[in-house]
């Protein structure tokens, strides 16, 4: 997510605050600040303090979040699954993996993994107030110790309402893990996304009903969730045992580093496609798309060269690759293309087209 703020990290895996999170948490907070106990501090005085407990009971609760979030990625790492990076956004948090665990066993530990901890925290919570704050008198009138309640009940309704079976939610990607034991992985998927699309109708309803729009926006992000997770799966299990070497283009078309900006574009419209490796001699210098050439002005273009805008950071896979690993890549990374390289030589490039191509030839 490019609209993200880097905090830290946890384990090794950044944590990172989606431009949602940083609007929504004072929405969570003005919630607090406005309703009454059990769930909020309306009435606390001075209002400085109330709404000092409502903000730091909004970042309790996302703080929980995290330690959710957390517990899929420990679960995964155990797995031997790729952490990239853990967001907070509008809807609370997403681990960012390379990778789904497809045995069910471990998809179905990892997914239970998050709300098992929401549910021992809100367990622990709604414990300590109710067995050692709620019968001191002293202690049940501060409203710095009720946190503890709101937290409590918060955590156990995030760690029930996850597990309901709405893939791609936790509950759902257990019941695809169910399926999974005794169907295709693809069809696992299929029937879970299934299940998980008809829940998000009955909630889109039943928000409706009730005057309240959160729930129709939480049932278009599970259906969309749903259908988008529904149709990488078809296409990753598609493109398995698919080499590299088989499916790219191995007649590779480069550019000069030297090239100015405006024989590059008349370059572009006579070969007709959107991107080139830029080599000069035998080295791979970069990667230059019309993407590059959009950033420069008109009147630059006679004078700028291929070598002032080109990509050099440059995302490269061996011949032996997978196209599944590719498809993937590309999709992680918003890329269009990627140089196929075997021992430090261009062999060849593989385009998202390509890719997209070949899908449609094996879904036929």
């Amino acid at each position: 997510m490019k609209s993200s703020l880097k905090i830290g990290n946890v384990m090794g895996i950044p944590i990172k605050l989606h431009i949602t999170f940083l609007l929504i948490l004072p929405i969570f907070a003005y919630v607090f600040a406005i309703n009454p106990q059990p769930f909020g501090f309306e009435g606390v005085e001075p209002p400085i303090t109330r709404y000092a407990l409502s903000v730091l009971t909004a970042i309790l609760l996302f703080a929980s979040i995290l330690l959710h979030e957390l517990a899929h990625s420990y679960m995964a790492r155990r797995y031997g699954v790729n952490i990239e990076s853990i967001t907070l956004f509008l809807f609370g948090g997403v681990s960012a993996m390379e990778e789904m665990p497809r045995k069910p066993g471990q998809e179905a530990k990892m997914a239970f993994a998050g709300p098992f901890t929401s549910l021992v925290i809100g367990s622990i919570c709604l414990l300590i107030y109710g067995n050692f704050i709620s019968p001191n008198p002293s202690l049940s009138q501060s409203p710095v110790y009720f946190i503890l309640w709101i937290l409590g009940a918060m955590n156990l309704i995030l760690g029930i309402f996850n597990l309901l079976p709405a893939f791609p939610m936790d509950g759902g990607r257990v019941l695809r893990s169910f399926y999974a034991r005794k169907m295709s992985y693809v069809k696992a998927t299929q029937s879970a996304a299934a299940v998980g699309k008809f829940f998000a109708i009955l909630m889109a309803i039943f928000g409706i009903l009730i005057g309240n729009l959160w729930f129709p926006l939480i049932a278009l992000f599970i259906y969309v969730g749903a259908s988008e997770e529904e149709r990488s799966t078809q296409a990753e299990v598609t493109l398995e045992n698919i080499m590299v070497r088989d499916i790219m283009t191995k007649n590779v078309v480069s550019v000069n580093p030297s090239m100015s900006i405006e024989d590059l574009v008349q370059f572009m419209f006579e070969k007709k496609h959107m991107g080139y490796p830029v080599i000069e001699g035998d080295s791979l210098r970069g990667i230059v798309t019309f993407t590059d050439i959009q950033r420069v002005p008109y009147l630059e273009r006679p004078v700028a060269l291929v070598s002032d805008i080109m990509t050099k950071d440059i995302i490269s896979v061996p011949s032996d690759a997978q196209a599944s690993d590719v498809l993937k890549l590309v999709s992680s990374k918003n890329i269009g293309r990627v140089i196929v390289v075997d021992n430090g030589k261009v062999v060849g490039i593989l385009s998202r087209t390509d890719l997209v191509r070949i899908l449609k030839l094996r879904s036929e």
